[in-house]
């Protein structure tokens, strides 16, 4: 047996025990010799489920923690344990939490901004696609609530450069919605003398559901595109639908 584990030890090295480590007793050798696991008697709220470790895998529990307890309260520790692995071996997969955040919120804008310019890009007159551009703005507020909640309140958690570069992919975006508005004005669709102050009112109203609305509810999420789009064209003086 002592062989055994001095064998273990010496081969241990730069990978995990793997099935054997689970075996051992929390602070017993082979625990210590695979420095991923987190052992049994760890505090509450330190251990999380053993599952494969991706860098996707990481990240999604970033967002989760980020969005629960803010960026600055969440720690590498906090991020290793909802994966059940031990906090410094999250940088195998990533190099800092900050390259996490900037991944979360640089993603999320260009995945909003891909969305609408895709409901401009089907063509139609303005009314059709102002609806389009405000279901695909709810539906992904309503449907990725953390990513939502993260990439509105952590703003100011970012390092230059990429703070810079979400805020300029935060007003590319509204200029996006506000130049749909303008177009509309412009063709006798749309009536309004504040084409900004409407495009913030809208976008507005989509974020806000990340403060109330869940899965499940009064509400699923069609009917929040429809009546929200229809909100949207009432605003601007259109009929709605």
């Amino acid at each position: 047996m002592i062989r055994s584990v001095a064998e273990a030890s010496s081969g241990s090295r730069g990978r995990s025990l793997g099935p054997l480590a689970l075996l051992a007793p929390p602070g017993s050798l082979l625990c210590v010799l695979d420095p991923d696991l987190v052992p049994d008697d760890a505090p509450a709220g330190r251990r999380g489920p053993r599952m494969p470790v991706t860098r996707a895998a990481v990240r999604d529990a970033a967002l989760r923690l980020f969005a629960e307890r803010g960026y600055r309260l969440t720690t590498m520790v906090d991020i290793g344990a909802a994966l059940g692995i031990r906090g410094p071996s999250l940088y195998k997969h990533v190099a800092s939490k900050q390259e996490l955040l900037a991944e979360i919120m640089t993603e999320t804008m260009t995945t909003l901004i891909a969305r609408q310019r895709a409901a401009v890009d089907a063509g139609g007159p303005p009314d059709v696609q102002l609806r389009r551009a405000v279901e695909a703005h709810v539906r992904y507020h309503a449907t990725h609530r953390e990513h939502a909640i993260v990439g509105n309140r952590e703003i100011g958690s970012l390092a230059e450069p990429t703070r810079s570069q979400v805020l300029e992919l935060r007003r590319a975006y509204e200029q996006g919605l506000r130049t749909i508005i303008e177009n509309g004005c412009a063709a006798g669709a749309f009536s309004t003398a504040h084409p900004r102050l409407v495009s913030y009112a809208i976008l507005d109203m989509g974020i806000g559901l990340t403060a109330w609305y869940h899965p499940g509810g009064e509400y699923d999420v069609d009917t929040l595109c429809y009546a929200y789009a229809n909100m949207a064209v009432q605003m601007l003086g259109a009929p709605s639908a």
